[in-house]
């Protein structure tokens, strides 16, 4: 049985065209891809690549200037936050949201609109395997082409999960069967209709969005489509603690906010779910509103 696609790239000595992160005594990190015959240089000297070139991962190399790096292979959040951009990453802390509560699985169908750079097609690919399918759609030609090549570039070869589309996912929708769709994009309300008719009755729809007004009219147009259970709207944040002996206190910066998710899972064709009983803030809704997209319903969420 072969390994999955890229397993060979994660384990055993390091190899050519292998990427390697550098950890400086100061906690910095250096990555590059080694290469025979090459030297990596620092402003603390150099050393020979071959140094490394089967070596185990976790050796500890020096510099002509005798500074002591650790090397090891970069984890796929290192990658996706040092990888080339053409668009905004999905950071580590969503994605592990995304894959978490979105429940991807090994061999699920997964649809994704808006590639950006790949961050969160490289993670998918990762979780659902050889066995899955994701078909991602991005409407700009030259942020798919980044990020095919970021794609290929940690998997060390083409995917064969993946489909890359070029064009907009309401326009260009042919899939069916889908298990969960995910949308990163700026109008997500707008791909409901589509994405509704390609999820099976159980899917899931995740929604990434950066701003409230965003995260309120994608909520409230689930809602209102009918074909969905209530969403669920949430964030994130990660904050690291300093630990030194006796000193045990949390670091005085943090990953705070970088974006809104949503989920709701489909409902069977035909299905009205339970009217569920809330009771939303006086003056939430104002005499005038009639829906999520109407210019009150915009105004008094911004």
């Amino acid at each position: 049985m072969s390994e999955p696609t890229g397993a060979a790239r994660r384990r055993g000595p390091f190899k050519v065209g292998d990427q390697v992160q550098l950890t400086d005594p100061k906690g910095r990190h250096y990555t590059f891809t080694l290469e025979a015959g090459k030297n990596f240089h620092t402003h603390k000297g150099s050393f020979p690549h071959d140094e490394l070139i089967g070596a185990p991962e976790g050796s500890v190399v020096r510099t002509t200037g005798n500074v002591a790096y650790l090397a090891l292979r970069p984890l796929l959040p290192d990658y996706v936050l040092s990888m080339p951009r053409g668009a905004a990453v999905v950071y580590p802390k969503d994605a592990g949201q995304i894959l978490a509560f979105a429940d991807i699985f090994p061999g699920a169908r997964v649809v994704e609109a808006g590639v950006g750079s790949g961050s969160l097609s490289t993670f998918l690919l990762r979780a659902i395997g050889d066995q899955g399918m994701l078909h991602s759609y991005e409407r700009r030609e030259d942020f798919a082409e980044i990020a095919q090549q970021n794609v290929e570039r940690y998997f060390g070869e083409p995917h064969p999960a993946w489909q890359l589309t070029v064009g907009d996912l309401q326009d260009n929708l042919s899939d069916t069967d889908v298990d969960r769709v995910i949308l990163d994009m700026l109008a997500p309300w707008e791909c409901l209709e589509a994405v509704s008719k390609a999820l099976v009755p159980g899917g899931i729809l995740c929604a990434y969005v950066a701003t409230t007004t965003q995260l309120a009219r994608t909520v409230e147009s689930i809602r209102e489509i009918g074909c969905f259970a209530e969403p669920q709207p949430w964030e994130s944040m990660i904050r690291n603690w300093h630990v030194e002996g006796l000193a045990v206190r949390p670091d005085h910066r943090m990953i705070g906010h970088t974006g809104f998710l949503v989920t709701a899972r489909r409902l069977a064709d035909g299905v009205e779910a339970p009217l569920r009983r809330r009771r939303p803030a006086k003056g939430a809704y104002g005499e005038d509103y009639d829906g999520p997209g109407s210019q009150s319903g915009s105004s008094s969420r911004g």
